[in-house]
């Protein structure tokens, strides 16, 4: 694949408005005490993203350190299996660290070192945008706190590891479901006594502006280059785009740059939402599904809530999809219908993760086996074609003792 000029982060299409709402989504619901390092953040992402030094020093660490471009590749035996459209994967599992994370951890790593912050916080759930964080750490020399629910630490013990082994203090949540969410709050309270000299990156298209933008454009780097491999390899742009959503972050990278293009109407844009085990509260995550619109994090959107609008209890079989709420501009897709949502259970992902590993070597994630799992049913529906790209967002090494306790395969242990 040839590399690409990233156009400009601005674009024709422009959300958030100045008060960084997606259509009717998103704002600033935040404690007093967070105000200012939230406007100080969003006047440093002003002047970073209109400064050409700025934007060479992400794009050169992007092609030096994180390997971009990622491949385009055509994945010919899920197409033979699937029996219709093509099947093609952005390799996002080949950035460095093994996702997307890091395209967006780097960038706002840098941020940070423009505020002149001498600390960096994140909150992770899957473990790889903590992963990422660690490692963008090391690579500045910031000292980093990761806050990880106690559950999570369990379910991905390697990245728990990989976390320490980059100097990352790695500190476990033991409140409510001790996942994702419950991290992000113990994150965000570290950081309403510590904005003065810390900067808090959030890993996904969610809390209170700016930061679903600053996460959404660093991470639009997978859209742009998909659309010019597109063109490239294939000589077209794809009919079909595919990307699991859980906070967004990967989705919202895929799908911008064709959501706000008008040269790329044609192309429909489908996220997959985590299916769980069920329909009812509690047994899945699939808040653009079941959800409904409500504040979390800072940010107005689709979120899983009770009659009283207290935040439900969700759950999903991967670790970095099991959060009850969704970006604010996932939100605005929705209900404009430039993004339709579908959602996959816990068990069709597992099998999703075991096809592409027997049949094209790749071991991929739990989050995108979700995606997989979905393109596996849409693509015998279509002519031999069309063609579905879909973003493998990150390799599965972190997940693999939890496939392999939870599918049984004792022999393979």
């Amino acid at each position: 694949m040839t590399a690409t000029a990233t156009p400009p982060i601005s674009q024709t299409r422009r959300f958030p408005d100045d008060r960084g709402y997606f259509g009717g989504y998103g704002g600033v619901f935040i404690p007093e005490t967070l105000h200012h390092a939230v406007a100080e953040l969003a006047e440093a992402y002003r002047e970073a993203r209109a400064d050409p030094a700025f934007a060479a020093q992400l794009a050169e660490l992007a092609r030096d350190y994180i390997g971009r471009p990622t491949p385009l590749q055509f994945a010919p035996r899920l197409t033979a299996a699937g029996g219709g459209a093509q099947i093609w994967l952005k390799r996002e599992d080949l950035a460095h660290t093994g996702a997307h994370k890091i395209n967006n951890a780097i960038g706002q790593c840098l941020l940070a070192l423009r505020m002149g912050k001498k600390r960096i916080i994140a909150e992770t759930g899957a473990g790889q945008h903590g992963v990422a964080t660690a490692t963008a750490a090391a690579k500045f020399g910031l000292p980093c706190e990761v806050f990880m629910g106690e559950e999570d630490m369990r379910r991905q013990r390697p990245n728990v590891l990989r976390m320490r082994m980059m100097g990352a203090t790695v500190t476990g949540v033991g409140d409510g479901s001790r996942t994702l969410k419950d991290a992000t709050n113990a994150a965000l309270r570290d950081w309403m006594g510590s904005s003065a000299d810390t900067h808090y990156i959030i890993g996904s298209v969610v809390g209170p502006h700016p930061f679903p933008m600053i996460v959404r454009d660093f991470q639009a780097v997978i859209g742009h280059e998909s659309i010019a491999a597109c063109r490239d390899q294939i000589g077209r742009l794809p009919d079909t785009v595919v990307a699991v959503v859980g906070g967004g972050s990967n989705a919202s990278g895929m799908f911008y740059p064709f959501a706000s293009d008008p040269g790329c109407d044609g192309v429909a844009l489908v996220g997959v939402e985590p299916g769980g085990t069920g329909t009812a509260p509690g047994q899945h995550a699939a808040a653009l599904t079941h959800g409904s619109p409500g504040v979390l994090h800072g940010a107005l959107s689709y979120v899983m809530q009770n009659s009283d609008g207290q935040t439900a209890d969700v759950h999903s079989v991967s670790a970095g999809l099991d959060y009850p709420g969704i970006g604010p501009e996932h939100s605005c897709w929705k209900d404009s219908g430039r993004v339709s949502y579908a959602s996959v259970t816990d068990s069709e992902a597992l099998a999703a993760f075991e096809l592409i590993c027997r049949l094209e070597g790749i071991l991929p994630a739990l989050e995108p086996s979700h995606a997989l799992a979905h393109v596996m049913k849409l693509a015998p529906t279509l002519p031999a074609d069309h063609v579905v790209l879909m973003n493998l967002c990150g390799r599965g090494d972190k997940d693999l003792d939890e496939v392999i306790r939870l599918l049984g395969h004792a022999e393979t242990a």
